[in-house]
């Protein structure tokens, strides 16, 4: 009796490691419409002794995560209640992306410019993420560290210059329905682009904040 259920096991079709490899692939692959740049996708291989039921219809998977990492899991089911089971796959993901590279090593508070640096391809974990490519984002900015030569630059290497200065004459800007009203101001202290900084409205004499904008106006904030 048990030899005959062993010989029945034996021909039981199993579920093809390859095929959950591929969906695991295909599914995070989907992900990726639009990038330019060239993603190398690898699932990590199902244990060999694994034994699935075969499953007699596409299997489904599904990315666990909204945004997609270095590394990520894919779960591959199969959706016929006959044979049902469910899979976790990891799934690492690379890219090769262009990068700005220093020719040679430079030091904290550095201010780069175009010839500093060389344009090449990098293969690097993850998407594309913050890698700086463009020369012309050197400007207006310096190296928070020293760095040797050779270094893929991003942009947390990057610290912008100061666009207001504390005691600075600035101009407020504010909109809303369509109407954009302005008003002198001055900047009780110092901040770069994007930074929410405290400035006192001259017409109104009242303390408010605002976003600094790359032309070096502030945008109102509720």
């Amino acid at each position: 009796m048990c030899a005959a259920s062993t010989a029945l096991a034996a021909v039981v079709p199993t579920e093809s490691l390859e095929r959950i490899r591929v969906a695991a692939e295909d599914a995070v692959r989907a992900q990726l419409q639009g990038i330019a740049y060239e993603v190398h996708i690898q699932a990590i291989a199902p244990d060999s002794r694994l034994q699935l039921a075969q499953c007699p219809q596409r299997l489904t998977a599904q990315i666990g995560t909204a945004e997609l990492g270095a590394r990520t899991t894919v779960r591959v089911s199969c959706p016929v209640r006959a044979t049902p089971w469910t899979l976790f796959v990891p799934v690492t993901l690379e890219s090769d992306v262009p990068v700005l590279v220093l020719r040679q090593s430079e030091l904290r508070g550095a201010r780069l410019l175009p010839e500093t640096v060389a344009r090449q391809t990098r293969r690097v974990q993850g998407l594309r993420s913050d890698y700086v490519s463009d020369a012309r984002t050197l400007a207006h900015s310096t190296l928070t560290r020293d760095l040797p030569a050779g270094t893929a630059l991003t942009f947390t290497l990057l610290q912008a210059d100061y666009l207001v200065r504390q005691g600075q004459a600035v101009t407020l800007v504010a909109q809303g329905a369509g109407i954009e009203v302005r008003a002198p101001a001055r900047a009780m202290e110092d901040a770069r682009e994007g930074a929410r900084v405290h400035v006192e409205n001259l017409s109104s004499q009242r303390i408010v904040q605002g976003v600094v904008e790359a032309n070096g106006l502030i945008q109102v904030t509720p």
